[in-house]
């Protein structure tokens, strides 16, 4: 599943081709995606101009005049700048045809995408207006993730992955900011100090940025607006290496499943969680 620094990168691969142009129309192929695709999208977007494309956590957002264009990637979703002589492969499901011969193709193979539309205020969607801060801004701090933090007794792993927390923290980004950070992801987050939910965030901001900087990761979904894979993934620490010596120590590396998802970590560098430490 295409993660936040992936979705950033398409938004940022997309934008400065698609801003500023005006929508001749929409063709919709398949809107039987996660959600339907609505049936007047077409009509609500042709004449409009493309004002501006920005993403709230894993939702990449097409502003206009008059409303918002929605879109998540859903498992396997992509989105690709091409001109209106390609022809369409299986699984394209909608273009949206620009002016000057652009189209923004969306292509999911596995239909849990979405393409959705709103003319009302787009921080008070119902798909956005419960999420948490996005983790790359000032507001999300190591102070904020220790109050939310307080009496919870779900591992911290699960914690900082709950979208209403923090978006965008996905399994991946957890695993390794976590290792980063010395924390070990079974340990409840109520019983974190200030100090390590403090280290914690500029491990996620370090993380984050750097998946940014190098184009996402290389999931087998995935590939950035220009066909190239992300790099990220060849610098991993921790993720997918279970078994493998760590970096740091040289220990083996121990896989559990949290949330029914991977976790992987060094026992040595993050520590065997004892209670009475904290208290």
């Amino acid at each position: 599943m295409p993660e936040l620094p992936e979705v950033e990168t398409t938004c940022r691969g997309i934008a400065p081709h698609i801003e500023g142009r005006s929508v001749q129309c929409v063709i919709v192929r398949q809107p039987k995606l996660r959600w339907p695709v609505p049936d007047t999208l077409s009509d609500l977007l042709s004449g409009q101009t493309i004002q501006k494309v920005t993403r709230r956590a894993k939702y990449i957002l097409i502003k206009t005049s008059n409303g918002t264009v929605l879109i998540h990637l859903g498992m396997s979703g992509s989105l690709r700048i091409m001109t209106a002589d390609q022809e369409p492969k299986k699984h394209d499901h909608i273009d949206f045809i620009l002016n000057e011969n652009v189209v923004l193709r969306f292509n999911d193979q596995r239909r849990f995408g979405a393409v959705l539309w709103t003319n009302e205020p787009i921080a008070e969607h119902t798909l956005l207006k419960e999420l948490g801060p996005e983790p790359l801004l000032e507001e999300f701090t190591g102070q904020l993730l220790y109050t939310v933090s307080r009496n919870k007794k779900v591992p911290v792993k699960t914690f900082i992955m709950d979208s209403h927390v923090v978006v965008g923290v996905g399994n991946i980004y957890a695993n390794e900011a976590l290792f980063m950070a010395g924390v070990l992801p079974l340990q409840p987050a109520g019983t974190l100090i200030l100090e390590q939910y403090e280290k914690l965030v500029e491990c996620i901001k370090v993380i984050l940025h750097h998946a940014i900087t190098q184009g996402g990761t290389t999931l087998r979904d995935f590939v950035n607006e220009d066909g190239k894979p992300g790099y990220f993934k060849q610098q991993l620490k921790v993720y997918g290496r279970k078994g493998l010596p760590c970096v740091n120590c040289q220990s083996l590396l121990i896989e559990v499943r949290l949330a029914n998802r991977s976790t992987v970590f060094c026992q040595t560098c993050q520590g065997d969680f004892k209670p009475q430490r904290l208290w």
